[in-house]
């Protein structure tokens, strides 16, 4: 995308803002956030983290109170007590604020069936604030990151799944934003729709400058693009940290071979290594530095294509299996 002035409402830090202390490094800050509908249910409950700019995954089940969350950080929802900073900004005083540096990528579709991309595109950029030419010009670099731009010009309603989830995407880039809050974007896509979805907003993340916040029920796809994880049950936080520092290095090594992966875990067997089936993987017990040596001449005797050899991290979502519900 291109590069505007972003000068304009930017917040640093400021002792006398009511809101948690924000400053420049921090993208999303809650303070004892609560909300609860009918003073009966509650959607969130005192809730307290701070997210640093990044790829951001929010995880949790479906009714955990991930969507109330995002439309209170969109400034669509009040919360029913508690504090929160988008930015530096408050989305319960000034929303407008907020949405003018924040796209957002609803769930669910709403898009009119009988407009273009361009159009749309075009036209919610308009809203954004943008001028006539501007939008357009916006419009069309938007649909041509997210790889509609040779199909721009078609009526939404003939788009697949995947394309409207791009649609959507794309009009959430237009306005050129610091912040991308994304409502389950692979939700409807096969698995090579939900592949292509990540890449692209990894792509995003890394390329663009702007934060993404990914909000899914989906550990496993989150693990793979983003940089930290904040994850909430039943409105309450469990954790929140960078990836990195929630899994941990194993006494197990992964190898993968392009092909022949039954003949490898044979031949391991008959070298006294015990082998464990996790999809393509081969997992090993690490005894010392010659399971190294007995693998790689395995794979060699063999004439296999080695993919992958390294010692197996936890999975983020085996951490979470197994740990108790924590406040951080």
């Amino acid at each position: 995308m291109g590069e505007p002035a972003k000068d304009q409402g930017r917040a640093g830090c400021r002792d006398e803002h009511p809101l948690p202390r924000l400053c420049s490094v921090t993208l999303i800050a809650t303070e004892s956030l609560t909300k609860t509908y009918g003073g009966r249910v509650t959607a969130l409950a005192d809730l307290t983290v701070s997210v640093e700019p990044g790829i951001i995954g929010l995880v949790g089940a479906n009714g955990a109170g991930k969507s109330t969350l995002i439309k209170i950080l969109l400034g669509l929802l009040p919360p029913t007590s508690g504090r929160v900073a988008v930015l530096g900004l408050d989305p319960i005083t000034d929303p407008a604020a907020v949405r003018a540096r924040v796209g957002y990528m609803p769930e669910h579709d709403a898009l009119p069936p009988d407009l273009s991309a361009a159009e749309l595109v075009t036209h919610l950029g308009r809203i954004s604030g943008l001028p006539r030419t501007v939008a357009r010009e916006r419009a069309s670099e938007a649909l041509r990151h997210v790889g509609l731009y040779e199909e721009r010009y078609r009526p939404v309603g003939g788009y697949s799944t995947g394309m409207k989830q791009r649609v959507k995407l794309a009009q959430a880039l237009v306005h050129d934003p610091d912040l991308l809050l994304l409502d389950e974007p692979t939700n409807g896509l096969d698995p090579a729709g939900r592949d292509a979805m990540l890449a692209l907003i990894h792509r995003i993340g890394t390329e663009f400058g702007i934060s993404v916040l990914v909000c899914s029920h989906l550990l496993g796809e989150v693990e793979r693009i983003c940089d930290t994880l904040v994850a909430i049950d039943g409105g309450r936080l469990l954790r929140a940290d960078r990836i990195a520092a929630m899994t941990s290095v194993t006494d197990v090594l992964a190898v993968e071979v392009s092909e022949g992966t039954d003949d490898l875990a044979t031949r391991l067997a008959a070298l006294d290594l015990p082998v464990a089936r996790e999809g393509r993987l081969l997992l090993v017990p690490l005894a010392d530095d010659a399971t190294y040596d007995l693998i790689l001449g395995a794979v060699a005797e063999l004439d296999l294509p080695l993919h992958r050899l390294d010692q197996r991290r936890h999975r983020v979502a085996e951490l979470f299996a197994t740990r108790e519900p924590s406040h951080v």
